[in-house]
């Protein structure tokens, strides 16, 4: 088998892979503290941190994610509370960040990983991992 047909086969493998396969579901406690937490980390300044000379449309780009992941997450969690749920919630704000650069990728994982502090979910079970590459 050639290089190129091996090269396939592995972007046909990523391709069958759903990492939400893997996660573990538990329930999870949301209180209004554990809402009221969202929603402090959804009005906080965010992603003023980039690094670059003008990183203002990636900053938007990326708040904008991260903003309607929170917003999902505040009025979709009373009706389901459960780890799996959040991380359906988290698979298409991951993907949107693939085209992003390190650095972003790597802003956005620190916040979503502090979703997942409110939460008090400890692991991903890999979903950060296989979207935004090691974080």
């Amino acid at each position: 088998m050639s290089a190129l047909r091996f090269a396939d086969l592995d972007l046909y493998k990523a391709m069958e892979y759903d990492p939400l396969s893997t996660v573990v579901d538990e329930p999870l406690s949301v209180t209004p503290h554990v809402l009221a937490a969202l929603g402090s980390l959804r009005d906080s300044e965010n992603f003023d941190r980039l690094p670059g000379v003008d990183t203002t449309e990636e900053q938007q780009r990326l708040i904008a994610v991260f903003e309607s992941l929170l917003d999902r997450l505040i009025t979709g969690l009373p009706d389901h509370p459960r780890k799996r749920w959040v991380m359906e919630q988290f698979q298409p704000a991951l993907e949107a960040m693939q085209e992003e650069d390190t650095e972003a990728r790597e802003h956005f994982g620190i916040r979503v990983e502090r979703i997942m502090d409110a939460l008090a979910i400890e692991s991903s079970d890999g979903l950060l991992s296989f979207y935004l590459g090691g974080i």
